[in-house]
C-alpha cells in the first residue's frame, strides 16, 4: 500500500537545479549495476552508503566529516545491542534506520521485522529504509504501508520523487510526515467529493429513468446501478491506458457532431458499451467482454435523457482516476454505495430508512479498515506460503552461471520454484461474506506479489511469465466469494475487474467465482475444499434475525450448533466457515470477542474446543477498529488439530509489531468462559478460585432496577412541598404536583459513586404495591384512581400511547399505567450495596436510605443465611481484587470500562470468615471512609455554592485541580465576566483567592486521606485472600 497520494506528491516543488545535478551524480551508480548485482551485502554497504545518499541524496557520512555528519554506519540500538547498517540523525537525535540486504534478497518483507526490531529500539525515529541495492522501500513508522522504488531502472521523475521523500533537506524537515498527513486529508476530501458527486449523478439519473420508463422500480434501480457500474469502469478506464483518454469527452463529442439528431447521448454510449464488449478497431477499443458489459436487452431498452449523461457524466470523469483515485477510496465509496441503494429500495417501497438501522447494518455489514484486511491475508494465505517455500527450501541465493547449461543442483532449484508457483495456481481463496470484496482484493494483491517473486528468481532460468496472465490466472483459480446481497456481489466483481484490466485484455468472467447466495443456507461451494476462508462476518444478535428473518433463525438454530441462547450471527460463520477448510487449511475473521464470555458463546466455544480449531486469538479489548460500529472486535485465526491456542491482548494498530503470544492449552478450554490470560495471571485467578464461597451464594439476588414505558413521562426533577410532589415533567415540559406517595427517589448509573453518600432530585412514579403474599403488583384501576388522583390524570393524558407500548411488549394493557419492569419493592427499601453497570474501576457505594435505580445500576440483596455486615462485602467487592478479576473475566467497553453485570459478578470468589470478628477492621474502614467521601460532597458542594451559577462548568466541578489563575479564567469565562480597568482585576481576585486555596486545600487533604484509606483496605483484602508481595503486583499490574 503506498503511503502518499500521487497528486500530492506532484504538487510540491524542489529544488530543479539541485535534483538534476544529483540525477547526473546518480548516473555513476547506475554504471554499477553489474558489478552491484555480485556484490555481497558486507562489501558493499559502504559503497551503497556514499553512491546514493551521499553522492544523490545529501547525507554526509561520519566516516566523511567526524565532527559534522547526519549518517552513522553500524549503530548500536539503545536496548538490545545489537546494530543496524544506518543511522540517520537530525539534531542529534535518530530520526531514522537504514537496512541493507545484497542482491540475493529478492524478498524484502523478509526483511522488514529485523529493521523494525531497530526502528522500535530508537524512542525518536520515524523513518525507515530497506535496501536490497535495487529495490528499496521507505516506511513512515509503521510497516504497514511503504513507498517503492526500483533503482536499477529508476526514470527521472522516479529519482525526483525518491529525492522528495527520502533526501536529508526532506527528512530534516519532517517532509515526508507532512506528505503523509496530506494524502491522508487529501484523500478523505477527494473520497467525499467523489461519493458526493457519484451519488448526485445516480440519484438523478434513477429519477430521470423512473420518468421515462414505464417498469417496475426495482428493477429499474438495478439496471439503474449496473449502468453506473459500466460507466465508473469507463472512468477508472480512461485514466488507466485501458481506453482513450477523455473517452466520456469522446462520446460526448461524437453526439454533438452528430447535430443532436434521432439517436440520443445513451444511444452512443450503448454504441461504446457494444465496443468495450466485443472489441471496436474504428473506435481503438480492445474486447474486454467479462459479463459486465455483455448484451442486456433490459438496460439497452431504457429512455434516458441526454442531460444526465452529458455534464453530470462528465463531471465524474473530471476526477483523476489514476492519481487520486485510490483502490482505498473505491472500497469506501463502493461500500458507502450499498448503503445507498438500500435507501433508494427503502423509498420505491415507500418505507422510512434509518441509515443507523439500515439493511447494512441489520446485516452487520461494516468497511473493514485495510490494514486489517492486510494482516488477515498475510497470516493464512502468508503464512501457507511461507510454510510451503520453508518445505521446499526455496531461498533466494542461487546465482545461475549459465543458464542455458544448469547444473544439476540449478535444475533441481529451477524444479522448485515452478512446484510453486504450480501449487499457488491451486489455492483456494473463499470469502462467504465478500461484500464490496476488500478481502478478495487483499488476496489478488498478495498472489500477485507472491508470483512477481518467483517470477524474479526464474529470471536467472531466462523463464519468463506474462505478468497480466498471473492476474487472469488468479481470478480464475484462486478467489471465491458470496454474498447475500446482490448489489454487493456485482461491486466485487467491479473491483476485481478494476485491479486486474489490462489494455487489450479481456476482462475475466466472474459469475462461477463470485456468487449471490446465503453462505449460512445455501453455500455454493464444497464443503472441506479450501485453503483459506477470510472475511468479515456479519454480526447481528438472534433477536435482529428473528425480527428481520424470522424464517432463516428457525433453520439456523437447527442446523448450527453454535445457535445457542441469544447468539449472534457471525458464531454460525465461524462454524460454517470452519467447515469450508480443507485439513491442511487456514480460516481468519475479525469479529466481537464477546463470544469467548458471554452465555450466547456456549455451542461456539464447545465447537470450537471439540475441534481444537482455535490456532490464535487477537484481543483488542475496547480499542475501535471500526468507523461506524460500536463493535469490540479480536482477529481469530482457524485450523485444524491445534494443541495449545496462542491469544494476545494488543492494540489493533499494533498488529505488525513484534511480540510473543501467551498460550492455554486445549485440556483447559471447554464450553465454559475462555478467561484468556498469561501465566502469572492465570495463577492468581487459580489461587483465587481456591477460595470456598461464590459472590451469587452469598448474593441472593444482583438485580438490575426498575424500567419504565417512557422516561420522560415516569421520571420527574423535583421535591416535597406540603406533603406533595413538585416536579418537572419532560413529556409535558412544565410543572405537575403528584401525590408524595407514589414517589420514589431515583437513582442513574451516574449517580452511584465509590464509597460516595447518595442523593438525587430524580424521582420515579411508582404505582405499585405490595400484596398479602409480599409480592409487588400493580395497583388496581379504581383503587389508584381513587387513591392517587393527581397521579392518575396526569399519566392518563398519556393513556393512549402506554397502551400502544404495553402492547409491543406483549404486557397486559389492563395494567396501562403501570411500569414496565417494577422489581420487588423490598429490593429497594432495605440495606443493599448498589453499582453501576458500567465502569471504570468498581465503583459501588452502600445505600440503607431505600434509593429506587433504574437499567443502568444493579442492586446486591444479600441471602439471609450469610451474616456479614454489608459494609464488610463493600470493602471486598470495591477492592483492587475485584477490578482485576473484572478485567480478565468481563467484558471490556470503550474507553477501558467493563460491564458490572449479574453474570460478570456472580462468580467472584468470597473468602468464608472463621469468626464473625474477622470483619470488625474492615467496617471500620468503610464507615470511615464513607464519612470522608461524606466530608469531601459537602466541601466541594460549599465552595461552589459560593460560585452561584446555574450550571457548573466541569472544570469548575474540579476546581481542587486548578491553580488560581485558571480557576479565575474558567470562573470569569462562566459568569461572563469583564473587568472595567486592572484594578477591579485585582480586587476580583483578592476577593476569591483565600477562600480558593482554602476551600481546595481541605478537598486535596480529604481525597489524600480517602486515597491511604482505600489502599489500607486494598492491603486487608489482600492479606484475607492470602495473597503474595509477587501476586499484588500482578494484581495491581495487570
Amino acid at each position: 500500500m503506498s503511503l502518499f497520494q500521487k497528486s500530492v506528491l506532484t504538487s510540491i516543488k524542489q529544488d530543479e537545479s539541485l535534483v538534476a545535478s544529483r540525477w547526473n551524480n546518480f548516473q555513476n551508480y547506475i554504471a554499477k549495476i553489474d558489478a552491484i548485482r555480485g556484490f555481497k551485502e558486507e562489501v558493499y554497504q559502504d559503497g551503497f552508503f556514499k553512491d546514493v545518499f551521499e553522492s544523490c541524496l545529501g547525507y554526509t557520512l561520519k566516516t566523511t566529516n567526524p565532527s559534522d555528519y547526519n549518517l552513522e554506519r553500524e549503530k548500536k540500538n539503545e536496548t538490545d545491542g545489537k546494530k543496524a547498517d544506518g543511522v540517520i540523525y537530525v539534531n542529534g537525535e535518530i530520526i531514522g534506520i537504514v537496512e541493507l540486504k545484497d542482491q540475493k534478497t529478492k524478498n524484502l518483507d523478509a526483511v522488514e521485522s529485523q529493521a523494525f526490531n531497530y526502528h522500535n529500539s530508537h524512542s525518536n525515529s520515524k523513518y525507515v529504509i530497506i535496501s536490497n541495492f535495487d529495490e528499496l522501500r521507505f516506511y513512515i513508522d509503521k510497516k504497514t504501508a511503504y513507498e517503492k522504488f526500483n533503482l536499477f531502472t529508476l526514470t527521472y521523475d522516479d529519482f525526483k520523487t525518491l529525492h522528495l521523500l527520502i533526501s536529508y533537506e526532506s527528512i530534516k524537515e519532517n517532509i515526508p510526515l507532512k506528505l503523509k498527513e496530506k494524502s491522508a486529508n487529501f484523500e478523505q476530501t477527494i473520497s467525499k467529493e467523489l461519493y458526493r458527486d457519484f451519488s448526485q449523478f445516480r440519484s438523478h439519473l434513477f429519477e430521470n429513468i423512473i420518468k421515462n420508463n414505464d417498469l417496475d422500480r426495482s428493477l429499474l434501480l438495478r439496471l439503474t446501478q449496473k449502468l453506473c457500474d459500466r460507466i465508473i469502469f469507463i472512468l477508472f478506464a480512461e485514466d488507466r491506458n485501458l481506453l482513450k483518454a477523455n473517452t466520456v469527452k469522446e462520446i460526448r463529442s461524437r453526439h454533438q457532431q452528430d447535430g443532436f439528431g434521432d439517436r440520443s447521448m445513451y444511444d452512443y454510449y450503448k454504441l461504446y458499451f457494444d465496443a468495450i464488449n466485443t472489441g471496436n478497431e474504428k473506435l481503438g477499443i480492445p474486447k474486454y467482454n467479462g459479463g459486465l458489459f455483455a448484451t442486456d436487452e433490459m438496460l439497452d431498452s431504457l429512455k434516458i435523457d441526454d442531460t444526465y449523461l452529458d455534464m453530470e457524466a462528465q463531471k465524474l470523469s473530471d476526477f483523476d482516476f489514476e492519481s487520486d483515485i485510490s483502490v482505498n477510496i473505491l472500497g469506501h465509496i463502493f461500500e458507502q454505495s450499498l448503503t445507498d441503494l438500500e435507501e433508494m429500495n427503502a423509498s420505491i417501497n415507500d418505507t422510512e430508512f434509518d441509515k443507523k438501522k439500515s439493511k447494512r447494518k441489520k446485516d452487520g455489514v461494516f468497511y473493514t479498515p485495510e490494514y486489517i484486511t492486510r494482516y488477515i491475508v498475510e497470516n493464512t494465505l502468508g503464512k501457507l506460503c511461507r510454510d510451503k517455500k520453508e518445505a521446499l527450501k526455496i531461498e533466494p541465493e542461487t546465482v545461475v552461471v549459465n543458464p542455458r547449461k544448469l547444473t544439476k543442483a540449478e535444475q533441481t532449484y529451477k524444479e522448485i520454484l515452478l512446484k510453486y508457483r504450480e501449487w499457488l495456481t491451486h489455492l483456494k481463496i473463499l470469502d462467504p461474506a465478500c461484500g464490496s470484496g476488500a478481502f478478495l482484493n487483499q488476496a489478488l494483491e498478495f498472489l500477485i506479489r507472491e508470483h512477481t517473486l518467483i517470477r524474479d528468481l526464474l529470471l536467472p532460468f531466462e523463464d519468463l511469465m506474462i505478468g497480466y496472465e498471473v492476474e487472469k490466472s488468479i481470478l480464475e483459480h484462486n478467489l471465491y466469494g458470496v454474498d447475500i446481497n446482490e448489489d454487493a456481489v456485482e461491486i466485487a466483481k467491479l473491483s476485481l475487474w478494476l485491479r486486474t484490466a489490462h489494455k487489450g485484455r479481456e476482462l475475466t468472467s466472474l459469475n462461477d467465482k463470485i456468487v449471490c447466495a446465503n453462505s449460512l443456507l445455501a453455500m455454493p461451494f464444497e464443503e472441506n475444499s479450501f485453503d483459506v476462508v477470510i472475511g468479515n462476518p456479519p454480526y447481528v444478535r438472534v433477536q435482529g434475525l428473528k425480527s428481520n428473518y424470522e424464517d432463516e433463525a428457525k433453520l439456523y438454530e437447527q442446523k448450527f450448533k453454535s445457535a445457542t441462547g441469544k447468539y449472534d450471527i457471525y458464531a454460525l460463520f465461524l462454524e460454517m466457515s470452519f467447515k469450508m477448510l480443507k485439513p491442511t487449511g487456514k480460516l481468519s475473521y475479525i469479529l466481537p470477542h464477546k463470544f469467548l464470555i458471554a452465555d450466547f458463546g456456549y455451542g461456539l466455544r464447545t465447537f470450537l474446543a471439540e475441534n481444537k480449531a482455535v490456532e490464535s486469538l487477537l484481543h483488542f479489548g475496547s480499542e475501535m477498529v471500526f468507523e461506524d460500529a460500536s463493535a469490540y472486535t479480536c482477529i481469530v485465526t482457524l485450523s485444524h488439530d491445534n494443541q495449545k491456542l496462542n491469544f494476545k491482548s494488543i492494540h489493533p494498530k499494533k498488529i505488525f509489531d513484534e511480540f510473543v503470544y501467551d498460550s492455554v492449552g486445549y485440556e483447559k478450554l471447554h464450553s465454559d468462559t475462555w478467561n484468556l490470560s498469561n501465566n502469572g495471571v492465570s495463577q492468581v485467578m487459580d489461587k483465587l478460585n481456591t477460595q470456598p464461597l461464590r459472590l451469587k451464594e452469598v448474593f441472593s439476588k444482583i438485580s438490575v432496577g426498575v424500567q419504565s414505558l417512557g422516561d420522560d413521562i415516569y421520571l420527574l426533577n423535583g421535591k416535597f412541598e406540603n406533603n406533595h410532589f413538585v416536579g418537572f415533567s419532560k413529556e409535558l415540559n412544565g410543572e405537575v404536583i403528584l401525590e408524595q406517595e407514589l414517589m420514589k427517589p431515583f437513582l442513574k448509573g451516574e449517580d452511584v459513586k465509590r464509597y460516595a453518600p447518595l442523593g438525587t432530585e430524580l424521582y420515579i412514579i411508582y404505582p405499585h404495591f405490595i400484596d398479602e403474599n409480599g409480592k409487588t403488583k400493580p395497583f388496581e384501576e379504581e383503587d389508584f384512581k381513587k387513591d392517587f388522583p393527581l397521579g392518575y390524570a396526569y399519566l392518563e393524558r398519556f393513556k393512549p400511547l402506554l397502551i400502544e407500548r404495553k402492547i409491543n411488549y406483549k404486557t397486559n394493557p389492563k395494567y396501562w399505567y403501570s411500569l414496565h419492569r417494577s422489581r420487588e419493592i423490598d429490593m429497594f427499601e432495605q440495606e443493599k450495596i448498589i453499582t453501576p453497570e458500567i465502569s471504570l474501576g468498581a465503583n459501588m457505594t452502600y445505600d440503607n436510605q431505600s434509593f429506587y435505580h433504574g437499567t443502568k445500576c444493579y442492586t446486591f440483596i444479600k441471602a439471609p443465611k450469610y451474616k456479614e455486615n454489608y459494609r464488610f462485602y463493600l470493602c471486598i467487592l470495591n477492592s483492587s481484587l475485584m477490578w482485576f478479576f473484572l478485567k480478565n473475566t468481563g467484558y471490556e467497553l470503550r474507553g477501558g470500562y467493563f460491564a458490572f453485570k449479574t453474570n460478570f459478578l456472580e462468580p467472584f470468589p468470597l473468602p468464608k470468615l472463621e469468626r464473625l470478628e474477622q470483619q470488625e477492621p474492615f467496617i471500620e474502614k468503610a464507615d470511615l471512609i464513607l464519612e470522608l467521601n461524606k466530608q469531601l460532597q459537602n466541601a466541594k458542594q460549599n465552595f461552589l455554592n459560593e460560585l452561584r451559577l446555574e450550571k457548573t462548568p466541569k472544570k469548575l466541578q474540579k476546581f481542587e485541580e486548578l491553580e488560581f489563575e485558571e480557576f479565575v479564567k474558567e470562573y470569569t469565562k462562566a459568569k461572563k465576566l469583564k473587568f472595567a480597568d486592572k484594578l477591579e482585576e485585582r480586587n476580583f481576585k483578592n476577593d476569591w483567592l483565600a477562600l480558593f486555596e482554602n476551600d481546595k486545600k481541605a478537598v486535596l487533604e480529604l481525597k489524600a486521606q480517602i486515597a491511604k484509606t482505600d489502599k489500607e483496605i486494598d492491603s486487608m483484602v489482600y492479606a484475607l485472600y492470602r495473597l503474595t508481595e509477587n501476586e499484588i503486583g500482578i494484581i495491581e499490574n495487570v
